[in-house]
């Protein structure tokens, strides 16, 4: 079963959730505003992918942290930071069986699902 993790209005999200509906692809879908933090395996993310990978340092939440947060920024200060703001994951997060991807990408998708490209 694939999940996708995420905010409903955020606009790759949204991109993801039709390609998976178009492709029809049954997935599981997991708001992060909605459904909360406590579910979500944030710290097996950050343990095997590192918070560079995890955190989207191109949002508006990451240039809302200071410079000294940015500076000074590890695995478990980020943990803690994505736990108050989910919005500094890069999204979606996409998991099947043992495979996460970060964001949306059609051709890691197809190859994600077994659909053609």
């Amino acid at each position: 079963m694939i999940t996708l993790y995420g905010i409903k209005n955020c606009d790759t999200v949204k991109k993801a959730r039709k390609w998976l509906e178009n492709n029809g692809v049954d997935y599981q879908f997991h708001d992060f505003r909605e459904d909360g933090m406590g579910d979500v395996p944030l710290k097996v993310w950050l343990d095997a992918f590192g918070w560079q990978e995890v955190l989207n340092r191109r949002s508006t939440s990451w240039r809302a942290l200071s410079d000294k947060q940015k500076d000074a920024m590890d695995n478990n200060s980020a943990l803690t930071l994505a736990l108050e703001t989910p919005t500094l994951i890069k999204r979606p997060v996409t998991t099947a069986g043992d495979t996460t991807r970060f964001g949306f990408k059609e051709k890691e998708f197809a190859e994600l699902t077994g659909q053609p490209n």
